[in-house]
């Protein structure tokens, strides 16, 4: 089917604002032509992509179903021109990562740090979700690369991943509430504590139910929490035993310890990962290099 792009460019504006004016603001073009434009395509397609009322903008099933396909396109045709506008220097263009809000905390600041010293005129965007939507961002194109936890269940075999370094998960809770510093637990005895852990929307829940589940053990989390720093807050005023990367916890902690267990849980990685199939930017091929 021969559609001009300009329709779907139309087309992507409108259903990313909900709003043809604001559509229209951002192409440039009068409103009357960006109705015309949907309407050009609506008929093209045979299908109603948007339902319109005097108050709101909203997409049709329909509408949704062809935007899913729109982004990642329009995504890499913008990429594309920003690698051409930044003509292969580091004197201007776009680096754009995804990482969870941990990794940028604990591990990224300094580097992102150094990165904006050396090269100023790089302009920096940092999209944090979890490690899994991170990498539904990197598939859609929506990032150069990203850093995440590895294993990820969101990463697929098309993607090129680097290790970057190791670290362990750890229990920790306050000592004054959990008086244990000195026992050694195994698994099946942490059931009978509160477990304060990460949301099952995480490599993080992923790879702790799976410890539980090799030793046919069922965890059931007193909370889930999105954040690791909640969870370690938690744990300082005593409401349960959290579960938490190694290198989130302060040294020398007052309150907090580290619960000893009579099995090493395996380590896990922090990976860059990244498309190997799309070219990669100057200014991503020398963060990566820099990581």
């Amino acid at each position: 089917m021969d559609i001009n792009y300009e329709l779907y460019k139309v087309f992507y504006h409108v259903a990313n604002t909900l709003s043809f004016s604001e559509a229209s603001k951002q192409l440039f073009i009068s409103q009357s032509a960006v109705s015309q434009s949907i309407k050009v395509l609506e008929k093209k397609l045979n299908q109603t992509l948007f339902i319109r009322s005097t108050k709101r903008v909203q997409l049709t099933p329909e509408g949704e179903i062809l935007l899913k396909h729109i982004e990642p396109a329009i995504n890499l045709i913008q990429k594309g021109e920003n690698q051409l506008l930044e003509a292969n220097t580091l004197n201007g263009g776009q680096l754009r990562i995804g990482a969870s809000d941990t990794i940028c905390r604990y591990f990224l600041i300094s580097y992102l740090q150094k990165f904006h010293i050396l090269y100023p005129n790089v302009h920096i965007k940092v999209t944090n979700q979890t490690s899994i939507e991170c990498a539904r961002l990197l598939e859609n194109g929506q990032v150069d690369f990203i850093v995440t936890n590895f294993p990820n269940s969101g990463l697929s075999n098309s993607q090129t991943i680097r290790p970057i370094r190791e670290f362990t998960d750890v229990f920790v809770a306050n000592r004054q509430h959990f008086p244990l510093e000195d026992k050694v637990f195994t698994l099946k005895e942490l059931q009978d504590y509160p477990i304060l852990m990460l949301t099952k929307k995480s490599t993080t829940s992923e790879f702790l139910h799976k410890m539980f589940q090799r030793s046919r053990l069922d965890l059931v989390p007193e909370i889930e929490l999105s954040s690791n720093d909640l969870l370690i807050d938690l744990a300082r005023i005593g409401l349960g035993i959290a579960f938490v990367p190694d290198f989130c916890i302060p040294e020398k902690d007052k309150d907090l310890f580290i619960l000893k267990l009579n099995e090493q849980l395996p380590p896990r990685r922090l990976v860059v990962a990244y498309n190997e199939n799309l070219p990669v930017s100057q200014a991503a091929k020398q963060f990566i290099a820099m990581l």
